[in-house]
């Protein structure tokens, strides 16, 4: 997602978005089915990885938009939100 224009980006990002609520419900119906608990765990990472990285291009995009702005508080609000990312994310732990 190297695009800057923001209509494309949200489009983008809800795409993802989608793509990971279907392997969501996925791994809903392997549970449902009884898969093995390693098809599973593998899924499920899947989805996580996916979720992790729309937020990582939003913190990404974040930046880039202080860094072209040049705000004097894009600093704070940049720290904010990669603080806000990593609580959420393994990239903390």
């Amino acid at each position: 997602m190297a695009t800057t224009d923001p209509v494309t980006a949200s489009a983008d990002l809800v795409s993802r978005l989608k793509r990971a609520e279907g392997q969501l419900r996925g791994v809903q119906r392997m549970v449902d089915e009884g898969a093995p608990t390693t098809d599973i765990l593998a899924q499920l990472a899947a989805v996580k990885a996916a979720v992790d990285r729309v937020g990582l291009h939003l913190v990404s995009q974040q930046l880039r938009s202080c860094v072209e702005s040049e705000e004097e508080a894009c600093a704070e609000a940049f720290e904010g939100a990669m603080a806000t990312f990593l609580r959420y994310t393994t990239l903390a732990k």
